[in-house]
């Protein structure tokens, strides 16, 4: 294939890297991008991928940052390829009773977890739409279409998100670039939910929770959809999980 770039915002130890690992498989010039704070882990996980045969480049960003963003997206125009696909997968995942939320926490998870895809969404859209092709895929959660105790401030952003979602899948669309959002319904296969809730963890014996690497399989699938077949939303949860919660 042409040489092209795949972006990812979020890209952790666990979805995010799993996602960057497998376009990587196939040819794309990885860019992985989480907080200067986390450049060390972001560095690893580039040098796995370049030890694999891939090409990954690390950046230490805040995307809740326009300026930081714009720069970002023209570095990668400029120096690196192509921008073929951009996914954004910050979670900003808080429990907190209501009075006890914050304004401070409420703008903090808005602008991670909303904000930051939005300005994912709008700088992908300049390099992408000239082109008429490309790939935007939003990490979404149950608290996309679902609040619940204590959630506020999640449940919100990430509403939010799903509507950014929708509103770029119409506008895009016919101009040949495929948006989609996914709602990761249950535990995935993390350290935070090895330490915080072993029980749940224990599922894991009986595929009882999500496995980074088959999440990103999905998200190649999305990408890889013939247009006249573009799924919008896809949901993702064990065959545990009860769909009549979601």
């Amino acid at each position: 294939m042409t040489r092209k770039a795949c972006l990812v915002i979020g890209a952790g130890d666990a979805t995010g890297g799993a996602i960057a690992k497998r376009f990587a498989r196939e040819g794309f010039e990885t860019v992985v991008v989480r907080r200067e704070r986390h450049i060390d882990d972001l560095n690893a996980l580039a040098e796995e991928m370049n030890s694999a045969g891939g090409s990954a480049h690390a950046f230490g960003v805040d995307a809740r940052d326009e300026e930081q963003m714009v720069d970002l997206f023209a570095k990668i125009e400029k120096d690196i390829a192509p921008l073929g696909v951009a996914v954004f997968n910050i979670g900003g995942n808080v429990n907190f009773p209501i009075t006890e939320t914050t304004g401070r926490v409420y703008r903090k998870v808005w602008e991670m977890s909303c904000f930051a895809g939005f300005l994912t969404g709008r700088e992908a859209a300049k390099v992408m739409i000239p082109r008429g092709e490309g790939t935007i895929l939003f990490t979404g959660a149950t608290a996309s279409i679902r609040g619940g105790v204590g959630f506020s401030a999640f449940a919100g952003a990430k509403h939010g998100l799903r509507a950014l979602a929708q509103s770029l899948a119409r506008e895009l669309g016919p101009k040949g670039i495929h948006v989609a959002h996914t709602i990761i319904d249950g535990a995935i296969d993390t350290a935070f939910i090895s330490e915080r809730f072993p029980e749940r963890y224990k599922l894991k014996e009986q595929d009882g929770i999500l496995q980074p690497a088959d999440i990103a399989e999905n998200y190649w699938h999305l990408h890889c959809q013939p247009r006249n077949s573009w799924t919008f939303e896809m949901d993702l949860r064990p065959w545990m999980e009860n769909i009549a919660n979601a």
